[in-house]
């Protein structure tokens, strides 16, 4: 990216002033190395999403952004419904409420390592997973409501997990507004045979090593130290949230010219927020909100069953789950006052700071976990939201690493079974059904997950809480 356009304003934050028909500046949080890396796109995106009605402050961009479906992946912008805001489909993504849950297992490496084999083999025989990955749960059209209303909570009343997951959850596992109604047939019918699954494309379940703690106080809160096993499950809201998308940003695109909306880019396809339309769409987010949380509450069931198989005692509590893909009601300070704003997190997380309200009791002292998949065979990460974070980005961070290329060109340069046994010879066990979706999600297909935590720490939008090793992945 060339960054003649960007002034920086710090070594980790770059402005693209406001011109034309930009409403607001552009801001990117990167080193120097990371900017020049991205694509061209991103800066356009950041200056097309500076252009939408009611935008607050300015459009931000994360250090793992990359060019993606309207909105930078690894972006974020607020819009306040009373200056005209709106709300994107195309800001919030296809796969809605995609996000990260980790949980302790009590275990040290030691204790993994003489079981690995047979842990990969029992968690890869109870954990579905590939393109098209159905479970055993059927549920009927009132469960399916039922579900779209309830998340996680929903998930706890049938069996799957307990009343104490739900305080580890954002909005405590479910979140308020979904309407199932607002929800297409077609949506519904996709999700039936999906709940409990993780799908394909960068979806994981692994099995990881706390290989460093860099926080010593915020790693305590959390119930972490070097040597831990946790375990990590990163999904979303499978074919219902990709069917919201598609059928909400077809009917934003042809709604837009009435509603006084002149797109850049038809990808950025939006409603007032105040509109019939943006409220049935917030409606149906919000549903599919829910039910990428109650996916993730019965997989952790999944993989307690597993785990007891092979370790009989160990129970896997909840350390947290976050999502990126949203759209969240949200009071932030503006200026000298407190709006009530709707942000949007597309490819971002959610990373308040230290005293946050919303944050559990036990964690608040230390800020909010925000937990970081790094790609396939490299290291993840805990961060914490950092003081000043809601000033500086509405409360986001960084999601993951971010693709450094296209998945047709990971394929042209790896094979899915070469990947397989390299990781194995460093003593990372894959499971996957799928060799091809294994190349497309090799290591190098994505940026330096190092290189990106690092930069959302010195940028002051999280802190280096620890760094997590993988053992076992499971791979959609």
């Amino acid at each position: 990216m060339e960054l003649r356009k960007f002034r920086q304003r710090g070594p980790f934050e770059w402005e693209m002033p406001s011109t034309g028909r930009m409403r607001v500046p552009g801001v990117i949080f990167a080193s120097r190395e990371l900017m020049e890396a991205m694509d061209e796109k991103v800066a356009e995106q950041v200056a097309n999403v500076a252009s939408l009605p009611g935008i607050v402050t300015a459009s931000y961009a994360m250090p793992d952004a990359h060019w993606g479906y309207g909105f930078p992946i690894g972006g974020v912008a607020a819009f306040d419904a009373d200056e005209g805001g709106v709300v994107s489909a195309g800001g919030v993504g296809f796969d809605i409420s995609c996000g990260v849950r980790t949980l302790h297992t009590g275990l040290k490496q030691a204790d993994v390592e003489a079981h690995k084999k047979r842990l990969a083999d029992v968690l890869y025989a109870r954990i579905p997973a590939g393109v098209g990955s159905t479970g055993a749960l059927r549920l009927s059209g009132t469960e399916t409501d039922a579900m779209l209303k309830g998340g996680a909570r929903w998930a706890v009343k049938e069996g799957y997990g307990s009343e104490a997951d739900l305080a580890h959850i954002e909005e405590s596992g479910c979140v308020a507004g979904a309407d199932p109604r607002a929800v297409s047939d077609m949506a519904k019918k996709r999700q039936r045979d999906e709940m409990g699954t993780l799908g394909s494309g960068n979806h994981y379940l692994e099995v990881q090593l706390v290989g460093e703690v860099f926080d010593a106080a915020a790693a305590q809160a959390y119930g972490l130290a070097k040597g831990d096993v946790v375990v990590s499950i990163h999904c979303g809201s499978r074919g219902l949230g990709h069917q919201i998308g598609t059928d909400y940003l077809r009917e934003m695109v042809i709604a837009a010219p009435a509603a006084g909306i002149a797109l850049p880019d038809r990808e950025l396809a939006c409603a007032p927020l105040k509109s019939a339309l943006g409220q049935r769409y917030l409606g149906a987010m919000r549903a599919g909100i829910n039910c990428a949380l109650a996916n993730r509450q019965i997989l952790t069931q999944l993989a307690r069953e597993a785990f007891a198989e092979v370790f009989p005692h160990v129970r896997l509590p909840l350390l947290y789950d976050v999502s990126h893909n949203t759209c969240k009601e949200e009071t932030h300070r503006v200026g000298d006052e407190r709006r009530h704003l709707f942000v949007h997190r597309k490819g971002a997380t959610r990373a308040f700071g230290p005293g946050h309200a919303e944050l559990p009791r036990e964690y608040r002292e230390a800020g909010q976990p925000v937990l970081i998949g790094g790609s396939m065979g490299t290291a993840s990460w805990i961060l914490a939201g950092a003081a000043g974070t809601e000033e500086r980005a509405f409360g986001s961070a960084c999601h993951g690493a971010g693709r450094a290329m296209s998945r047709n060109e990971a394929l042209r340069r790896w094979h899915g079974r070469n990947v397989v046994d390299e990781l194995a010879a460093r003593g990372i066990l894959i499971r996957s059904p799928s060799f091809r979706g294994v190349a497309e999600e090799a290591p190098l297909a994505y940026k330096d997950v190092g290189a990106v935590v690092d930069a959302a720490d010195r940028a002051g939008l999280a802190v280096k809480v620890a760094r997590l090793l993988p053992l076992v992945c499971i791979k959609g």
